[in-house]
């Protein structure tokens, strides 16, 4: 499929989660309006270090991105867009395409996940709920809330990733998250990085 891409620094847009976004580069108002002329979808997608010298090029992005769909939009008086995306999937870019457009298109690859269905998904899940639960204790959060919205999550792999959004901080961990297809080693790997934050927080060790 063909995508606009939204290249930004430590960035990364996980599936069934939502994105606020404010636009004011004219690049990307250009493709804002191309995409509500569209289907609505871009994809927002990781710059790698050492961006900065070339940021208004073409500077290397992450192969495995997010993409979603603008499900809210607002329009400013002075050009620029309030919008709200709803990830949808994860994309492979297979190569960036010849343009005119002031912003970049590359050809993906739709992703699905894998290994949903062994017999350790379920447990790791579990495990993950719990981490999560005790780092909104940790922080001062009430559980309720959270719980509720857990235990909507749809499958292990929605849960890994709206955990993931909401709680793991490290850009390079997040990445790592978003390229993991394997639901079994995300959740293992997930389970690290929120132990990871409860000693932060904790100091236990």
């Amino acid at each position: 499929m063909y995508l606009p891409i939204f290249p930004l620094p430590d960035q990364t847009f996980f599936p069934r989660t939502f994105l606020p976004l404010h636009i004011f580069e004219a690049r990307y108002r250009a493709m804002i309006t191309d995409c509500l002329a569209r289907d609505r979808r871009l994809a927002v997608v990781r710059l790698k270090p050492g961006y900065e010298p070339i940021y208004d090029g073409k500077p290397a992005v992450s192969e495995i991105t997010g993409v979603g769909k603008i499900v809210r939009c607002e329009r400013l008086a002075t050009g620029r867009f309030n919008v709200l995306l709803q990830g949808e999937f994860r994309a492979r870019i297979e190569r960036e395409l010849p343009s005119d457009t002031l912003y970049r298109m590359v050809l993906a690859e739709p992703l699905a996940d894998v290994g949903t269905d062994r017999p350790r998904v379920a447990g790791l899940a579990r495990t993950v709920r719990e981490r999560c639960l005790r780092i909104l204790e940790a922080v001062g959060r009430g559980r309720a809330e959270m719980s509720e919205s857990l235990d909507a999550a749809g499958s292990p792999g929605d849960l890994c990733d709206q955990v993931t959004s909401a709680v793991v901080p490290d850009p390079a961990v997040r990445q790592a998250l978003l390229e993991e297809l394997d639901v079994e080693r995300r959740l293992e790997r997930l389970t690290v990085a929120l132990d990871g934050v409860l000693r932060q927080l904790t100091g236990e060790r």
